[in-house]
């Protein structure tokens, strides 16, 4: 547990976010996400104040400056080569949006994305769109683009409040040569780089495009995808206090909603209950695997106002907080390798 001052600068907060990140190139899943009432400063924590334009280098928010972290240490062990692809998506009405798809016209426009019934009965939701990023540079543009799409909304405690739940997935795949002795990271010359028609998937994540995939010269590839998801959770707000009417009430209202069926998950998994209620929400349904078991490392932030008109808000914004940290996950597993395209030891 950490508690920040007002005064705490972006760096401050980022340096207890950096260590993650060499966990997710070590072979872990990561999820970090802010939650708390409109105002109390989520976006600027994730974002920095100007998410759609440049801020000052000192403002940055916690995807940026992970962006630029994760790219750092890339280009320290150069030999491992890892491909990065992001998706971003926001849940907004309690609908899933891609806020990288594009339309007919090669436009991008946000699509929305159904979550469909699997055989097991299981939702899944339709894979977002994936792109590929070389650079910081790369990915910084394409988390742009996507944030010119964001649903927001004005209300009177905030005039650019987020009507949606923002998710932003970074996804790591490091090609892996296996031999009788030993297991090491193999980077082949780039002629040797394949993509298969239809590349397998690693437990329950799946990704809008393939992973390139790396051979070594006895046709023997073991990859490790591993997942880095960063969310803006929309603001908790009274109706009341915000002022909202007409749509923006239906906005308010399903935001609520989704923050309860989170909390009531957190909950379920803290009280260890046997069924947790994964399908109530859009939201619950994509964070699922960054919440059950030991299948990555969650940070939770939760932003609070100092104001005591804000008192009822900062309560419920603690008591989802005791519920996160009662959650007991147990030892947090790494990604394991998976035979990839051309192995012998691939199924089928």
């Amino acid at each position: 547990l950490r508690v920040y001052g007002p005064t705490e600068s972006q760096r401050v907060v980022f340096g207890d976010v950096c260590p993650l990140l060499t966990s997710l190139l070590d072979g872990y899943n990561v999820c970090v996400m802010a939650h708390g009432q409109t105002g109390s400063g989520k976006s600027y924590t994730m974002l920095g104040p100007h998410p759609r334009g440049k801020e000052p280098q000192s403002d940055l928010g916690i995807v940026p400056r992970a962006v630029e972290e994760l790219f750092r240490l890339i280009s320290e062990n150069p030999s491992t080569s890892p491909q990065v692809e992001i998706s971003m998506v926001e849940v907004y009405n309690n609908d899933i949006f891609d806020l990288l798809a594009k339309d007919s016209s090669a436009v991008v426009s946000g699509v929305k994305r159904e979550a469909m019934t699997a055989k097991d009965r299981r939702k899944e939701a339709t894979p977002p769109t994936c792109e590929a990023a070389s650079s910081a540079t790369d990915l910084l543009r394409l988390i742009r683009r996507g944030l010119q799409l964001r649903a927001q909304h004005p209300t009177q405690v905030h005039e650019d409040s987020s009507r949606s739940h923002l998710i932003v997935t970074m996804t790591v795949t490091t090609a892996h040569c296996s031999d009788s002795t030993t297991d090491q990271q193999f980077s082949p010359p780039l002629g040797e780089l394949v993509c298969p028609p239809h590349p397998p998937v690693v437990g329950r994540r799946r990704s809008g495009s393939g992973p390139v995939w790396a051979l070594d010269p006895a046709g023997r590839l073991q990859q490790v995808r591993t997942q880095l998801q960063l969310v803006d959770l929309a603001g908790s707000e009274c109706a009341g206090v915000s002022g909202v009417t007409g749509p923006a009430l239906r906005e308010t209202s399903w935001i609520n909603r989704s923050l309860a069926a989170l909390a009531d998950v957190l909950g379920a998994l803290s009280e260890r209950h046997g069924h947790v209620p994964y399908r109530n929400s859009k939201l619950t349904h994509l964070l699922r695997g960054s919440l059950e078991g030991g299948d990555a490392k969650l940070l939770v932030i939760l932003c609070i106002s100092p104001s005591q008109k804000h008192v009822v808000q900062t309560l419920q914004g603690l008591g989802f907080g005791t519920r996160a940290r009662q959650v007991e996950r147990g030892q947090t597993r790494r990604q394991p390798p998976s035979p990839g395209w051309g192995s012998p030891n691939r199924p089928g």
